[in-house]
C-alpha cells in the first residue's frame, strides 16, 4: 500500500478530516505503510504527500479531508478575552489579526543583542526571526527561503517572557527547546553520556564553551519582538504556527521538518549513551 492510499483509507475509515500530525500518528501505529528508511512518518511527508493528490485531497491548513467529504473537523476555539493587556496590544486580545499584526509587524523586531534589559516578567508569544537566510547552514538556508520569510520561531511564556525566552531560550540558562534546536542545526552536539544519570532524558545540553558560541550567533544573527498577553495562549500560538509554518517549530507545526528532529534524536542518543 502506497502512503497516499493509506491516508486515503484512514480518512474514509475515521469518516472525518484528520490533521497531518493526527494522521503520522495513527499511520505509525496500524503500520499500513512504511518507510524504507524504516523511520516513522512525520506530519511534514502527510503535508507533502496530500498536497500532490488534489483529486483525492482537500486540505484546509493542517487538516486533511477526502475531496467530497464535508470538513467535520472541530472549529478553531475563539480567544478568551484577555484582563487589561500590559502594554503592547491595546485593543481586544481576542482579535487575534490585531495581535498577529503587532506581533508580525518587521518594524517591531530588535535585535536580541539589545534586549536584555527590556523582557518583561510577564507572560506572553515571542517571534524569532533571522536577518539573513544565508546565516543557516543548509539544508535548513533553503528551506526556508522557500517558505518565503525569516520566521523561524514562535512561542509562549505561560508565566515569564524573562525567564522562559529570555533567559531559557536565548541565554541557556535551564532547558529552553529553540535553545536545543538551534544548537543542533549549528552542528553542536551534547557531551556523551550527560545525561545518563539525569531524571529527564531529553533535555540534552552543550558544554558551557559551545553555549557561549551558539548565543553569539544568536545576538549576532537574530531579532525578535513579543507582546504580553494573558489570554489563552495556547490557542493562539496553534493559529499562528499553523499559518506561518516557523522552520524550527515542530510541535503544532504542518510543516515540522523531519531532519530537525533526527538532529534532536542524534543529540538525545548521544547524551544518553556511555
Amino acid at each position: 500500500m502506497t502512503l497516499h492510499e493509506a491516508i486515503e483509507k484512514l480518512l474514509r475509515q475515521n469518516n472525518r478530516a484528520m490533521t497531518t500530525q493526527e494522521i503520522a500518528d495513527e499511520l505509525n501505529k496500524n503500520s499500513w505503510y512504511h518507510k524504507k528508511d524504516g523511520s516513522e512518518i512525520q506530519a511534514l511527508q502527510i503535508h507533502g504527500r496530500t498536497r500532490n493528490y488534489p483529486s483525492i485531497f482537500d486540505r484546509d491548513g493542517s487538516t486533511v479531508f477526502l475531496v467530497g467529504q464535508a470538513n467535520k473537523k472541530v472549529a478553531t476555539p475563539k480567544l478568551k478575552s484577555a484582563k487589561q493587556p500590559k502594554q503592547v496590544v491595546q485593543n481586544s486580545i481576542s482579535d487575534v489579526n490585531s495581535l498577529e499584526k503587532t506581533l508580525m509587524k518587521e518594524a517591531n523586531f530588535k535585535s536580541i543583542n539589545e534586549i536584555d534589559s527590556l523582557v518583561p516578567d510577564a507572560s506572553g508569544l515571542y517571534c524569532i526571526r533571522i536577518t539573513d537566510v544565508n546565516k543557516l547552514p543548509s539544508p535548513f538556508n533553503s528551506i526556508l527561503k522557500e517558505r518565503n520569510h525569516n520566521i523561524i520561531y514562535i512561542g509562549i511564556a505561560s508565566q515569564s517572557l524573562s525567564k522562559r525566552f529570555l533567559n531559557q531560550e536565548m541565554r541557556a540558562k535551564g532547558h529552553g527547546t529553540f535553545f536545543r534546536s538551534i544548537g543542533a542545526v549549528l552542528g553542536y552536539l551534547p557531551p556523551k553520556g550527560s545525561l545518563i544519570e539525569k531524571k529527564n532524558k531529553r533535555n540534552y545540553k552543550f558544554i558551557p564553551e559551545d553555549e557561549q558560541k551558539i548565543i553569539h550567533w544568536i545576538n549576532t544573527n537574530l531579532v525578535v519582538n513579543w507582546v504580553e498577553i494573558n489570554a489563552n495562549l495556547e490557542d493562539i500560538e496553534s493559529i499562528l504556527i499553523n499559518k506561518y509554518e516557523p522552520l524550527l517549530n515542530l510541535a503544532k507545526n504542518p510543516a515540522a521538518l523531519e531532519i530537525l528532529s533526527d538532529l534532536r534524536k542524534e543529540c538525545v542518543n548521544i547524551a544518553n549513551t556511555i
